[in-house]
């Protein structure tokens, strides 16, 4: 017996893709991935249930991977940090010991994956960034990010949770063959209405196989998926992070974006974009806060 939270395989996919069964009370039975942003269904007779050595193996695989991209963006940050403090020794005080304050960026993360959602926003913890994270249906993204913004006031929007392309529904060049790829594009444009500085809001859309060219001409700043490929459910924060870590007045090298993510150029890409952390002086101790 398969039933909800089951994780299983797909047989006609030669069991490449972990998923957790959604529901099975259609004909259909709905599936999301385990470690990646794509949204498939199948028939019963096609799955499989995964074994517990089965899928401690593949998870070390998939934390291998996640470790593996969290040290390149720690080395990255480093070498941030490291300019920045050239900067204000040079720039804004005398001697080695010169202090400095951070203004980071506030992040607002929309996901259609409640267990994503806390996996990224541990991961936005770590790296120390401030957050807000919802969980929210990818259909409902649209009416409600607004009101959303307006409470929040973030400087960074990401968008993001499942999605596929359907070779039965359309061309890759058709939104409508795709499963969510509508909705991140229809809240893109509704952000875009009314904050058109892509330098003053920043945006990241999409999830697996997602529409790539729609969402960046709605006004994304950074989206899935050129190649509509999958990519990995963390990838988003390693985007906004590294937007969040970069200087405002510095344009962010597109490349090393991409190169701190598992999925790489063929399932993220963007357009030129400055950073939006800023610095002051001087470092004061009675600015901290108390508590």
């Amino acid at each position: 017996m398969i039933t909800k939270g089951d994780l299983v395989t797909r047989k006609s996919y030669q069991h490449d893709i972990i998923f957790r069964v959604k529901n099975c009370d259609k004909p259909l039975v709905k599936l999301m991935g385990e470690h990646i942003r794509l949204e498939a269904d199948a028939p019963l007779e096609d799955l499989e249930k995964v074994s517990g050595d089965e899928y401690h193996r593949r998870k070390v695989e998939v934390d291998e991977q996640e470790a593996f991209s969290y040290r390149l963006f720690k080395q990255d940050y480093r070498l941030l940090k490291e300019k920045r403090d050239s900067q204000a020794e040079s720039g804004y005080a005398t001697g080695k010991d010169a202090k400095y304050f951070q203004i980071p960026p506030r992040v607002l993360h929309i996901d259609g994956d409640p267990l994503f959602l806390k996996k990224c926003i541990a991961l936005y913890e770590e790296l120390g960034i401030q957050v807000h994270g919802q969980y929210m249906h990818e259909k409902e993204m649209p009416e409600q990010v607004m009101g959303l913004i307006e409470k929040v006031q973030p400087e960074i929007v990401v968008l993001t949770g499942h999605d596929a392309y359907s070779k039965a529904k359309g061309s890759v060049r058709e939104l409508e063959a795709y499963r969510h790829s509508r909705f991140f594009v229809e809240a893109v444009r509704n952000i875009r209405q009314k904050y058109p500085n892509f330098d003053q809001m920043v945006i990241f859309a999409g999830a697996c196989q997602s529409h790539f060219e729609s969402l960046i001409r709605a006004g994304a700043n950074f989206a899935s998926s050129p190649s509509r490929v999958n990519i990995h459910a963390i990838d988003p924060v390693y985007v906004a992070a590294r937007v969040a870590y970069t200087s405002f007045m510095d344009h962010i090298n597109i490349w090393e974006v991409i190169r701190n993510t598992i999925s790489g150029e063929k399932g993220l890409g963007g357009v030129e974009t400055r950073g939006l952390l800023r610095i002051g002086i001087p470092y004061s101790e009675h600015s901290e806060d108390p508590s």
